[in-house]
């Protein structure tokens, strides 16, 4: 029972539609604004930069505190703690990813990934969040520097020699990463994706 306690409190906490809480606040729906993604990138682009750090944080958070849920709720009392945390972490990311409260239509869950990395793995989070400066600054693609981050998340945790579970559940979160962002790496590889600072003619959509 502890991991189904850590799965379904995992999977509510991530399902929180913090962006679409945070347009809905300005009387937009941010599903119809820029690229559509209530992701706290989309939000940075639509709302401005409060909005969207304020986003980034809870959407982070949301991915922390999926992680401990089960910890917290059972006390650690039965079950193995390593795969509570991967349980209610990995429901998290999915609760953000496709949130019932939005007809399973979420983010990409890069934020909520984020979080749960750091409750999970530092030094993964560590790897991934260097990587994803590194390629954002070169290429300037928010896109681009987080499927790299979720390239780079399985290599660093297998370079630490960390436990298996924990190097499982990193490649199925990368995994489903890079599947979010399909229509990103699309738009990469015809040179149509956004830029930070490039500006956009028309009023067409923009990706994120």
């Amino acid at each position: 029972m502890i991991y189904f306690f850590a799965i379904v409190f995992g999977y509510l906490a991530g399902s929180l539609p913090t962006g679409y809480l945070a347009a809905k606040r300005r009387g937009m729906d941010i599903r119809a604004q820029g690229s559509g993604n209530i992701g706290a990138t989309n939000v940075f682009r639509t709302l401005g930069w409060k909005a969207g750090v304020t986003v980034l944080f809870i959407d982070g958070l949301k991915g922390w505190i999926g992680c401990k849920g089960g910890l917290w709720l059972m006390g650690a009392s039965g079950g193995n703690p390593i795969w509570i945390l991967i349980v209610g972490g990995f429901a998290s990311v999915l609760g953000h990813n496709y949130t019932p409260w939005l007809r399973f239509r979420g983010g990409k869950g890069i934020a909520t990934s984020a979080g749960v990395l750091v409750a999970l793995t530092p030094w993964g989070f560590l790897g991934a969040l260097t990587s994803f400066l590194v390629f954002l600054g070169i290429s300037r693609m928010v896109s681009l520097g987080s499927i790299m981050a979720a390239v780079a998340l399985p290599v660093v945790v297998w370079y630490r020699q960390e436990p298996g579970p924990i190097l499982g559940v990193c490649i199925l979160m990368s995994l489903l990463a890079i599947v979010k962002h399909r229509a990103n790496i699309q738009r990469i590889l015809q040179g149509t994706e956004s830029k930070i600072g490039q500006k956009k003619p028309g009023k067409g959509k923009v990706s994120s």
